[in-house]
């Protein structure tokens, strides 16, 4: 039986990792737009050049661009059995047009898992991070430091907090991801199709979650 999921959460709570997992024991491809849009704009397809005009100028791809890219990746022989959207939709105007480009396809989303945890969780998580600038090494304070505070490991280059990681800056994506998504969180939810996923506890634990959210 297939399995379509839709994975919905803020910066900083861990759905991706989730998401990968899932994938991989359901042997169902994990599908986000940005990987679709750098596909289609890599394989200059004309959905892909309209893409590029509004990246290029700084712009947002429209909802019906979007859309039609992610309605052509789910039309691919390897969701046939299912696959995992990734933070899509993120609108509700994206959320009309999958359901109406899924019915013309005779198909539904199975399950929408929603990832919350408080916004102190989510700024501690992310404002932790930290980047090598000269090998790309990943680190956090807390959850994975280097062996010298502030030094990578890799190649003893000193590390730095990325601009999108300030504690501020957090707290605006934050909002804008509230203020976005809130009528897209309710919709599901009054489709009888999102669960909810505590997201303060640890990978193993959020994931234990997941597969209970999945139990048929």
């Amino acid at each position: 039986m297939a399995l379509r999921l839709i994975f919905l959460g803020p910066p900083g709570v861990g759905k991706g990792t989730q998401a990968k997992k899932v994938a991989a024991d359901h042997s169902i491809p994990h599908i986000s737009t940005g990987d679709i849009l750098r596909a289609e704009v890599a394989a200059g397809t004309d959905l892909g050049r309209q893409a590029k005009q509004h990246m290029d100028s700084g712009g947002l791809v429209p909802d019906d661009l979007v859309v039609a890219m992610v309605a052509r990746r789910l039309e691919q022989d390897d969701c046939r059995d299912g696959y995992l959207l990734d933070g899509f939709p993120r609108t509700m105007g994206q959320a009309t047009a999958l359901e109406a480009e899924l019915a013309r396809t005779g198909g539904a989303i199975d399950r929408v898992l929603y990832f919350r945890a408080p916004d102190d969780v989510l700024i501690r998580r992310l404002s932790g991070r930290r980047t090598c600038p000269d090998c790309g090494a990943g680190y956090h304070v807390e959850a994975m430091p280097p062996k010298v505070e502030g030094i990578c490991d890799r190649c003893s280059a000193k590390l730095i907090q990325r601009d999108d990681d300030q504690p501020d800056t957090i707290r605006n994506r934050l909002d804008v991801y509230k203020a976005q998504t809130q009528e897209l969180i309710d919709y599901y939810r009054a489709a009888g199709l999102l669960v909810e996923i505590d997201s303060t506890g640890s990978v193993d634990e959020i994931a234990r979650a997941v597969v209970r959210a999945l139990e048929p």
